[in-house]
């Protein structure tokens, strides 16, 4: 049996002239995957930054329609405020602080007499200023103006008189912003607000039947409330001075709170 020969011709390639091509050809691939991973999360950003324009923003491209209620209490105030002052004139401060100091320390003792609490008495004004004389383009300072003023808190109503008449006779020459309120006005509030949300649900099931559409879920509110009684006020001289003045006669009256709320409501 003859074996036939034949010439296998083998050529070895060395390393350093494969390795070079394989390291490019992986590089290639890795750089196409970044690639392609880089633009996939692009993508993706620009998406979710899209996403979040929207967020937090639905009610506001919701259909809604928005309505106005009003509510009014009114009730008897139970407690007044008013404003007394002393303004004293001199020619120096000294004299004028005297004058404004004794006269004060007699208005605050009177105050307490009439059963004023120490606590509803506060200073709310304390000034000092010159008193000029202008002549021929010039000013000279004449004198000294010292100002005080005392806020009262009148908790018995019935003595508002008393306090005004008592307070001129013990030196104000100043009296005025008297006013009356109330020492806690919430339950008034809460009934005010109570009218004002009924009366907006009824405008807006009203407005809705009127447009053929169903209320949904209320999305909005929100409140105005104002209580402002108009003060009153009074010259010192007509507050009589001296024994046996007589008090004058001061109607409380009522206040009015009014509170309105606004309303939006989804529709559909």
């Amino acid at each position: 049996m003859e074996i036939e020969e034949k010439n296998i011709n083998l050529k070895i390639v060395p390393p350093r002239e494969y390795l070079p091509k394989i390291a490019v050809a992986v590089a290639g691939v890795l750089i196409l995957f970044l690639v392609v991973l880089s633009v996939s999360g692009v993508a993706d950003v620009i998406n979710k930054i899209k996403e979040s324009q929207y967020i937090g923003q639905d009610a506001q491209y919701k259909n809604t329609i928005s309505v106005t209620g009003e509510g009014k209490v009114s009730g008897k105030p139970d407690i007044g405020k008013v404003n007394l002052s002393v303004v004293s004139d001199a020619k120096t401060v000294a004299i004028a602080q005297k004058d404004n100091t004794d006269k004060m320390n007699k208005i605050i003792q009177s105050m307490k007499d009439l059963g004023v609490k120490e606590e509803d008495l506060k200073t709310t004004n304390y000034s000092v200023s010159p008193n000029y004389q202008y002549f021929e383009g010039k000013s000279e300072i004449i004198g000294y103006q010292i100002s005080q003023t005392l806020e009262v808190r009148i908790r018995d109503l019935e003595k508002v008189g008393d306090i005004l008449t008592q307070a001129a006779t013990a030196g104000a020459n100043q009296v005025g912003s008297l006013y009356f309120t109330f020492d806690d006005s919430e339950k008034l509030n809460t009934e005010a607000r109570q009218k004002a949300i009924a009366n907006a649900k009824v405008k807006a099931q009203t407005l809705a039947g009127a447009l053929g559409v169903s209320l949904g879920e209320v999305v909005s509110f929100s409140e105005n409330s104002s209580d402002q009684p108009e003060p009153m006020y009074y010259a010192s001289d007509s507050l009589g001075k001296g024994g046996g003045a007589s008090s004058p006669e001061v109607q409380t009256g009522q206040n009015e709170i009014n509170i309105s709320v606004d309303l939006s409501y989804e529709i559909y």
